[in-house]
């Protein structure tokens, strides 16, 4: 597979990018040279285009991407994961705070890690390690630490006596039969033993 990932630049930029990509290779070289250096983070860099400098930021998406290529546009053929994406500020704009990009890349994705993933829990980590400590410790044969042992004596439950299911009795008419409703007397077409 390829290695890809996603450069998200400032519309100024993709039209330089765009106007540099259809030209031919008979312009200047300086004027048509791009590149990307990043700092010893590898978080941070620089992004140049011609004689311009912008700041540039390595992201991580909220969800990975795949992505395909097509020679005959029917067969689609898998050409990698896309998981980051180097996204290239102007001057002005403010650092990202956050290692990890909130949105994805198209509109639905907006604010994703927020609305379409599982929360991470709140846990203490203090409590994790006092867990783990312990849990290790039962492992290699000792026992937990602040544990109370004590004898409890099981409860016998009273025994009572067996109650008579509350069944009503059948109705009878004065010929001692039973009473017999109208859902008794059913279409016999409709009985699906016969």
């Amino acid at each position: 597979m390829e290695e890809q990932f996603i450069l998200r630049v400032p519309p100024s930029v993709s039209e330089r990018i765009e106007r540099l990509l259809n030209e031919n290779a008979s312009s200047s070289s300086e004027e048509a040279s791009l590149d990307l250096s990043f700092s010893e983070d590898g978080r941070t860099g620089t992004f140049v285009i011609g004689n311009e400098r912008f700041p540039a930021s390595l992201l991580d998406l909220p969800c990975v991407m795949e992505s395909y290529k097509t020679y005959d546009d029917n067969v689609l053929i898998k050409t990698a994961d896309v998981g980051q994406m180097i996204m290239v500020r102007e001057e002005g704009d403010p650092t990202p705070e956050e290692v990890e990009y909130r949105h994805g890349l198209t509109p639905p994705m907006r604010d994703a890690r927020k609305r379409r993933f599982r929360r991470e829990p709140d846990l203490n980590p203090e409590l994790i390690q006092v867990v783990e400590k312990h849990l290790l410790n039962i492992m290699s044969g000792g026992t937990a630490s602040n544990v109370g042992v004590g004898l409890v004596e099981p409860r016998k439950a009273p025994v009572a006596p067996a109650a008579k299911p509350n069944v009503p009795e059948e109705a009878k008419n004065d010929g001692g039969e039973p009473e017999r409703s109208e859902t008794d007397d059913s279409d016999d077409s409709l009985d699906p033993e016969n």
